[in-house]
């Protein structure tokens, strides 16, 4: 019994060591600069991020001759928005599409029609517009009636 308990444990052991290990595409040491709301609420502006997108709380400028945007930011939301989440969405849009909206309207051909900024945009404008963006989501836990049987 003893031998079975110590090699069980030899391999959980392993496991987890294993578990454990850097590998060149391991996101282990990773940390963007700390960034500004302020400034990442005038990168939203300067960048036209309003011309398609909403954010709870925020007013901005209307822009002459532009749709009305159709995908708001923060709100009440019933998960975390990661910093790591809202990094991807601003420099991968098409990593994960915008639920709840039609596909044609926030997407063609599975391609997000979010412009691509990446070779404008600098570092500190991302962590600026990611630092001004987390607040605005509002997370609550979801409410469920359980029904209790006699």
């Amino acid at each position: 019994m003893l031998r079975e308990m110590l090699g069980l444990l030899s391999i959980t052991f392993f496991l987890l060591a294993t578990g454990c290990t850097r590998t060149a595409s391991s996101p282990a040491g990773f940390r963007l600069p700390d960034g500004d709301a302020a400034n990442g609420r005038m990168a939203f502006l300067y960048m036209q991020c309003h011309q398609c997108h909403t954010v709870a709380g925020e007013e901005f400028p209307e822009i002459p001759h532009a749709d009305p945007p159709y995908v708001e930011l923060g709100g009440t939301v019933s998960k975390v928005k990661t910093y790591g989440e809202l990094v991807t969405a601003i420099i991968n849009p098409s990593h994960e599409l915008a639920a709840g909206y039609a596909a044609e309207i926030v997407s063609e051909n599975g391609e997000s029609n979010m412009y691509n900024y990446n070779g404008y945009m600098t570092v500190q404008e991302l962590t600026d517009l990611v630092v001004f963006l987390q607040p605005h989501y509002n997370v609550v836990t979801p409410k469920y009636d359980y029904r209790i049987y006699p």
